[in-house]
């Protein structure tokens, strides 16, 4: 029982190290020491903090599936669930628009992401798993929209969800390159594409 008691501490504690290390890396800047300051933030050294993880790597990849599960639960269901356009629209732009707030996150993403191709990497299931359920939730959203007649059904609904991350991705590094860059916009622009031409104001208001 004490074995058991003990690693339920251990499960909660790697819990809340992630929810207080989301918090630290959303604002924290380019050239922030995470590790420092995540430990930091929850009374551990470095050392200690990495006590309950196998790896720096493996502690960031955690922090990017903890940020992915919020984002799920406060953004997705309009966009998987979309009925109308605007409603995927709004849904994916959201998502978006919160990510221009929280600089630390998108940059962690980047810079994980760039090393996750390796099969052997920590991230690297994450980021199948996030892509795949991404396209997903817009799939499902798009098949909707194409049976009411909102989108060309000639359209390949997995190559479209696609082209949507890819988007958004994209203009992500640009906009840590480039802060001025409106990413929502960006991804709007594409959205207007979308539909015809009389109908591409309405969707923007």
């Amino acid at each position: 029982m004490a074995r058991a008691g003990t690693y339920a501490k251990g499960v909660a504690r790697r819990e809340e190290i992630l929810t207080k290390a989301l918090e630290v890396v959303a604002q924290s800047g380019p050239s922030a020491a995470y590790v420092k300051d995540i430990a930091d933030a929850v009374g551990l050294t470095p050392a200690g903090l990495l006590h309950y993880f196998d790896s720096k790597d493996e502690l960031f990849a955690e922090i990017l599936r903890r940020r992915n599960e919020v984002d799920v639960e406060n953004y997705w269901p309009r966009a998987s669930e979309a009925e109308h356009l605007e409603s995927l629209r709004r849904g994916y732009l959201d998502i978006i628009e919160h990510n221009a707030t929280v600089p630390g996150v998108v940059q962690l993403y980047m810079r994980v992401a760039a090393d996750s191709p390796s099969p052997d990497h920590p991230a690297h299931a994450f980021f199948r798993e996030h892509g795949e359920e991404l396209r997903a939730a817009l799939m499902r959203g798009i098949v909707r929209l194409q049976a009411e007649g909102e989108l060309d059904p000639g359209t390949d609904p997995e190559m479209l969800a696609r082209v949507l991350q890819a988007v958004a991705d994209g203009l992500q590094m640009q906009w840590m390159l480039e802060p001025d860059v409106d990413m929502a916009a960006g991804v709007d622009t594409l959205f207007s594409l979308l539909v015809p031409a009389r109908r591409a104001g309405d969707q923007r208001s």
